[in-house]
């Protein structure tokens, strides 16, 4: 169903987001790209903007845990952000509100290597499967798709998914997944809440480590059972170095499913909702145009005849010249900033 919508809604507003993952890699695209901001200027923009805005995130993960709307404004970005060129008006006359829509953090194409990747980047492997957002609450579990449409409702052993799980009354979670259906599983892209804590405006290094120490807390999420039928499993992330990348690349996928893309995450980029120039998307096969990483041949035979990737725009990007080749420095975060986080999460 949500694909449907998809399909209307891009019938209706033909103007795409900016690097939309939905269409071709700009660098594939037989016309010249448009001028504007290059990708460098968004993101130090989007980095400053985060800093000055203070959302009410406490509100927002009680509002998507226990479906309580009555004092929840939309925000203009989250509403805006897939709808194209349609108007405001038009929008809100032709849909109902769907409160869990817009909700998860979505990438855009990684058109130009950002400076410093390997010192302020993270790369994360993803699967094949159907991005979801996981709400648990209230005694049960949902999964919503981008859109914003409920695709399943299931007991789980996250806290507050289960009416057999204690606490089950207070405690709620958000996670960011794929959904890979042959293996029944969840992989864990992100956490923005977990046992009621919310951490979207933590950095990105932050939300990783607390993604992979809540999960490696409960081992049993990753195991199927009648409460808990699907399993649940932290993707993992690596540095941005050249040689990181390409060592992670000659090894098999860290899961079962099939590798369908790199995501590159900004350290210190909060979880915003909506696309952001902070998380970047490149197919296995775009590496070694993108940045000049080899890739063993089983991963080029994916790469679609004639794909070359076209070198950027010189009058939009001649600034952004990129030596990647700097091995990441010190990539753990401050250890006092975030044992404190720690204990503050954990009280």
């Amino acid at each position: 169903m949500d694909q449907l919508e998809d399909v209307f809604s891009e019938s209706l507003c033909v103007e795409r987001r900016i690097n939309d993952t939905a269409a071709p890699h700009p660098r594939l695209s037989q016309f010249k790209q448009r001028g504007g901001q290059s990708s460098e200027d968004r993101r130090l923009n989007k980095l400053d903007a985060q800093k000055k805005n203070r959302l009410d995130y406490v509100n927002k993960a009680r509002c998507l845990a226990e479906e309580d709307w009555s004092n929840y404004e939309e925000n203009e970005d989250e509403e805006d952000m897939d709808s194209g060129s349609c108007s405001k008006d038009a929008r809100h006359k032709n849909r109902r509100p769907r409160y869990y829509r817009n909700q998860l953090m979505l990438s855009e194409w990684l058109v130009d290597v950002p400076p410093n990747l390997a010192m302020d980047w993270l790369m994360v492997p993803c699967p094949v499967g159907r991005r979801n957002l996981i709400v648990a609450a209230k005694g049960k579990t949902s999964s919503y798709s981008k859109s914003g449409y409920r695709l399943s409702v299931f007991p789980s052993l996250l806290p507050g998914g289960c009416r057999k799980h204690k606490h089950n009354n207070t405690d709620y979670s958000l996670l960011d997944c794929v959904f890979h259906e042959a293996t029944q599983t969840f992989y864990v892209l992100d956490i923005m809440c977990w046992r009621g804590h919310p951490v979207y405006d933590s950095d990105t290094e932050f939300r990783f480590y607390w993604l992979q120490t809540k999960l490696s807390e409960a081992p049993e999420l990753a195991v199927q059972s009648s409460i808990n039928p699907y399993r649940f499993l932290a993707l993992p992330s690596y540095p941005c170095n050249p040689s990181a990348i390409e060592n992670t690349m000659a090894k098999p996928p860290p899961f079962e499913a099939e590798l369908d893309g790199l995501l590159f995450y900004h350290k210190k980029t909060h979880y915003t909702t909506g696309s952001t120039p902070l998380v970047g998307w490149l197919k296995p096969w775009m590496l070694p145009d993108m940045l000049g990483v080899p890739v063993p041949d089983s991963i080029m035979a994916s790469k679609p005849h004639g794909a070359d990737l076209k070198p950027p725009d010189p009058s939009m990007d001649a600034a952004n010249t990129v030596n990647i080749d700097a091995e990441a420095g010190d990539t753990k975060c401050a250890a006092g900033g975030r044992d404190e986080r720690i204990k503050t999460l954990d009280s």
